[in-house]
C-alpha cells in the first residue's frame, strides 16, 4: 500500500504518561470509548498503546532487563495475553483492533529498532528466508536505554525481511499508526529507511510517527519526510515547566517546515490524570498550572505539532478535557498556514498563523512572574487599525486604542499607532484572533 501522510496533524491519546508499560486492555478500551464519545467530534480519533506491550512482567518506574517477551516462532512480538485476553490464541491485537474501528478511531502501537533479545536468543527464523534472528543481529548498536532489543545488520537482507514480517502482521491485525522508538537519537538512517520500506510493503496505509527526537537537526528534513508521517524534535516531555520552555526555541526552528509532507511532533501533552503506574512520579492531576496549560496546548497547536494526550481520559478532571475541546483553538491546528515565531526577546514569545483573511497571534509569558504589557499591534502582525480582536480561549472581545502621545500606558508604542494591552499570567499566554 503506502506510507499514510496526513493532511492535518495527527491527534488521539497514547498509554505512556498514564500507564508506562503496563496499560491494559480493559484501560486501552476506556480511553477509546470516553474519546469516541467525547473528543472524536473534535477531531481526536487515534488511540496508541505504547511500548511493552509483549512483556507478561511489565512495571510502573522502568524497564525488566530481562523480560520475557512474548514472540512467536518468527521472532515477532506479541501481545501479552494476561493484559490484552482478546489477543490469545494468536489473534494479536486484531480483535482490539476492530473494537476501535467500530468507535470510529485508529488503533496505534509502539514498537523499538532492532530485534528483540528473545528473538535472537532462541535463534527464530526469519520468515520468508532460510535464516535465522541470531544471524541478523547486531550486538554493538544497541538501544540505550531500553535492554530488551539488539540493532539489525542491515547489510544482510534479512534484516528488511524481519521488518517486513512485523510490520505485515500489524497490518493484518488491522494497526493504523506505528510509533518507532529508537531512531532518533542517535539518527539510526538505515533502521528509518528500511521500516519506512516495510510500511509501504504492508497491505495497509500506515501513518509512522519516529522517536525520540533529541538534539535532533534539520539537516534530516527531507530525509524525515521521505520515510515518516511525523517526527519527534525532543526528548519526553514530562509535566514539568522545565520541559515545556525548551520547546519554544525547538518549535521556532522546526513549525515553518510543518505540513502534509510530514509533521514535526514536540510530544504527547502530559495533561490530565498521569501517572498511574508510569515511568515517572505516582498519580496526579499534572503538576502544571492552569497558565501552564493553555500555554503548552497553544504552542502546539501554532507550531501544528501532532497532539496525543497523555493522561487517562476517563479520570482527568472536566477542566482538563475542556482544553482538548475547545474548536476555535483546535482550527488553528487543522487549517493555519505561515505559523511561525515573530518575537523572542528576555521573557516573552509571540507567534503567529494565518489563514486568509484571518491571523492568529500567540503572546506568552515565560517569566515566573506576571505581567501586563502594551503592544503595537503592528508588532503583533494585525497591522494598523485591527478591528474585532478577540481572546480565543476566553471568547472575549479585546480594546484597541489609538495611541495620541507617549505615555506610560502605552510605553514602547510611539503615537499615531494602536496599542493592546495583555495581562499574562506567570507562564501564561493570550491566544488572540483579528
Amino acid at each position: 500500500m503506502t506510507l499514510r501522510k496526513t493532511v492535518t496533524p495527527p491527534m488521539g491519546w497514547n498509554s505512556w504518561d498514564s500507564y508506562g508499560t503496563t496499560v491494559t486492555e480493559d484501560e486501552v478500551l476506556a480511553n477509546a470509548e470516553f474519546m469516541a464519545e467525547h473528543l472524536l467530534p473534535h477531531g481526536w480519533d487515534t488511540i496508541v498503546v505504547d511500548i511493552d506491550w509483549a512483556d507478561p512482567t511489565a512495571r510502573s518506574h522502568g524497564y525488566n532487563e530481562t523480560a520475557p517477551l512474548t514472540i512467536d516462532g518468527f521472532g515477532r512480538l506479541q501481545p501479552d495475553p494476561g493484559r490484552f485476553p482478546s489477543s490469545a490464541g494468536g489473534a494479536g491485537f486484531g480483535p482490539l483492533a476492530a473494537r476501535v474501528h467500530e468507535l470510529g478511531l485508529k488503533l496505534g502501537i509502539h514498537v523499538m529498532r532492532g530485534i528483540p533479545r528473545v528473538s535472537v536468543a532462541a535463534d527464530a527464523a526469519i520468515l520468508g528466508t532460510r535464516t535465522t534472528a541470531a544471524k541478523i543481529a547486531d550486538p554493538t548498536n544497541v538501544c540505550e536505554w531500553n535492554p530488551h532489543y539488539l540493532g539489525l545488520d542491515h547489510a544482510d537482507p534479512a534484516a528488511q525481511a524481519y521488518y517486513d514480517s512485523c510490520v505485515a502482521q500489524y497490518a493484518e491485525w488491522g494497526i493504523d499508526f506505528i510509533k518507532a522508538d529508537d531512531m532518533l537519537w542517535p539518527y539510526q538512517a538505515p533502521d528509518i529507511e528500511a521500516y519506512s520500506r516495510a510500511v509501504q510493503r504492508a497491505d495497509r496505509d500506515i501513518a509512522l510517527s519516529l522517536s525520540p527526537g533529541r538534539d535532533l537537526s534539520a539537516a534530516h528534513l527531507e530525509h524525515l519526510r521521505e520515510h515518516a508521517t511525523m517526527w519527534r524534535v525532543c526528548d519526553d516531555v514530562w509535566d514539568r515547566w522545565d520541559d515545556i520552555e525548551p520547546n519554544f526555541a525547538r518549535l521556532a526552528r522546526w513549525a515553518p517546515f510543518a505540513g502534509p509532507e510530514g509533521w514535526p511532533d514536540a510530544d504527547m501533552l502530559p495533561l490530565g490524570r498521569i501517572g498511574l503506574r508510569a515511568e515517572r512520579g505516582e498519580p496526579r492531576e499534572g503538576a502544571l498550572t492552569p497558565a501552564e496549560r493553555r500555554s503548552l496546548v497553544t504552542l502546539w497547536v501554532m507550531a501544528r505539532s501532532p497532539l496525543m494526550i497523555g493522561g487517562d481520559l476517563p479520570t482527568s478532571a472536566p477542566e482538563t478535557i475542556a482544553l482538548f475541546t475547545e474548536d476555535d483553538v483546535l482550527e488553528i491546528l487543522r487549517d493555519s498556514h505561515d505559523n511561525r515565531e515573530l518575537l523572542r526577546e528576555r521573557d516573552l514569545v509571540v507567534w503567529t498563523a494565518s489563514r486568509g483573511d484571518t491571523r492568529w497571534v500567540a503572546v506568552f509569558n515565560t517569566a515566573d512572574e506576571a505581567r501586563e504589557v502594551p503592544f503595537d499591534t503592528r508588532s503583533l502582525g494585525l497591522g494598523v487599525a485591527p478591528a474585532g480582536v478577540v481572546d480565543v480561549w476566553d471568547g472575549a472581545s479585546l480594546t484597541v486604542k489609538a495611541v495620541h502621545e507617549q505615555s506610560d500606558a502605552a510605553r514602547g508604542v510611539a503615537p499615531g499607532s494602536r496599542v493592546v494591552r495583555l495581562s499574562l499570567a506567570p507562564h501564561g499566554c493570550v491566544l488572540l484572533r483579528a
